[in-house]
């Protein structure tokens, strides 16, 4: 493996060596991560333009982590999902307009939202919102609100070009990997190929053949973002034992037959 680039919530690497059903059986299992979203949404009133079904959906799409409390999955939880404080985590949220009704004013004792800022509804004067939520531990196997971020993957590209083809290629290029410098060519930025095949039709014009872009069947670029919650390294680590986990089951299955 061979990481590209790294922030908290961003990472791209290559993964090597490997075929595509193996690095798509890691993709799939970032929704086999539990976290926290906002399970039932009670709404007591609600004056908005907004239905309330609208109004739920938002409030159950707004990333939300733990403050110093770890929780259990309901389904593994002592109470049996009766809904108690090891699983379930209370929000309120009463306002009245004017104004743009933001996730920081959703108030709880245990958790808050990853983003503050993320907008909910604007209310107009003299309307008023009033909600209670249950926030738990889920997965995105269940519901998209649960997942933690976003996984995707390409074939790494294999690009070869034709000395008469570099500055034709270079131009062609709208992703930006290929770099002339004091008359030298070099391929600068390889992991922003999406493989549109530009350059392959702008570098023909030069010569038959002068550009071949093709996509590897062993090693592919991985990218991960993360939703907040989970540091985009940590959701690839979590993934990774979430599959060997599952591997195993599924062998032990399989023994039984």
């Amino acid at each position: 493996m061979e990481i590209i680039s790294q922030t908290e919530n961003k990472i791209a690497f290559v993964i090597k060596g490997v075929n595509s059903s193996y690095v798509n059986a890691i993709r799939k299992s970032v929704n086999e991560i539990p976290v926290l979203a906002a399970d039932t949404v009670e709404i007591s009133k609600n004056d908005s333009v907004l239905y309330d079904e609208i109004i739920a959906h938002r409030i159950g799409l707004i990333p939300l982590i733990a403050d110093k409390k770890t929780f259990t999955l309901p389904e593994e939880c002592s109470c049996k999902g009766k809904e108690c404080s090891k699983c379930t985590a209370a929000l309120t949220l009463k306002v009245e307009g004017p104004g743009m009704i933001y996730a920081k004013e959703l108030k709880s004792k245990t958790v808050k939202p990853v983003y503050p800022e993320m907008p909910i509804v604007l209310l107009q004067k003299n309307q008023e919102l009033e909600i209670v939520a249950n926030a738990r531990m889920g997965r995105g196997t269940q519901h998209a609100k649960y997942s933690p971020g976003l996984a995707w993957f390409g074939n790494y590209p294999e690009i070869k070009i034709k000395d008469s083809a570099f500055t034709e290629a270079a131009k062609a290029c709208p992703k930006n990997v290929f770099e002339i410098r004091d008359s030298k060519f070099s391929v600068k930025n390889l992991s922003n190929c999406d493989m549109c095949m530009a350059c392959v039709e702008a570098g023909n014009l030069a010569g038959k053949d002068a550009v071949s872009v093709t996509g590897s069947e062993e090693n592919f670029i991985f990218f991960i973002e993360s939703w907040g919650q989970i540091p985009s390294k940590e959701i690839f680590i979590e993934a990774c034992k979430s599959l060997g986990e599952n591997l195993k089951t599924f062998s032990k299955e399989i023994s039984k037959i």
